[in-house]
């Protein structure tokens, strides 16, 4: 069940420079409230998924910053102001399908990062990135198509 879908703000480094400020798209999803019959109540090892993502086109007064290159902050961020669990979260960052070249002809198939981090009071420290593998791969996706 989504519990969350909207652009998510977070303050950045530095004081009143907040270097690595920014925003992205936050979807949050609680898979413990998706069973519908007896049998479906098998708990998921970590049921809260959060997913970010880059805003198309989005650009701040002073530099686009990635989800990519704030990851840990995002991840400690988000824990503490929805109140998760870092241990029962899955964190998947999501890179939309694009395409490019004069007319379109070259096509970057949707991507899926999975980040983990080691945990140290409260803040999300040395993320590694690993390509989510199918069958998760195409449930994140079915999970994501029905925000779109």
């Amino acid at each position: 069940m989504l519990i969350h879908d909207d652009v998510y703000a977070w303050k950045g480094f530095g004081g009143l420079l907040e270097l690595a400020a920014g925003q992205c798209r936050l979807r949050i999803f609680d898979l413990g409230r998706t069973a519908t019959s007896p049998q479906d109540k098998v708990m998921p090892i970590k049921p809260i998924v959060v997913v970010v993502s880059d805003l198309p086109g989005h650009d701040t007064h002073m530099k686009k910053v990635s989800v990519r290159s704030c990851t840990s902050h995002i991840a400690t961020c988000v824990v503490r102001d929805f109140n998760i669990q870092p241990h029962r979260m899955l964190y998947v960052e999501y890179y939309p399908a694009s395409t490019y070249g004069d007319q379109n002809q070259h096509h970057i198939p949707a991507k899926l990062d999975q980040v983990d981090f080691q945990w140290h009071d409260g803040k999300a420290l040395h993320p590694q990135w690993r390509p989510l593998q199918a069958p998760l791969f195409e449930e994140m996706m079915a999970l994501i198509r029905q925000t779109e």
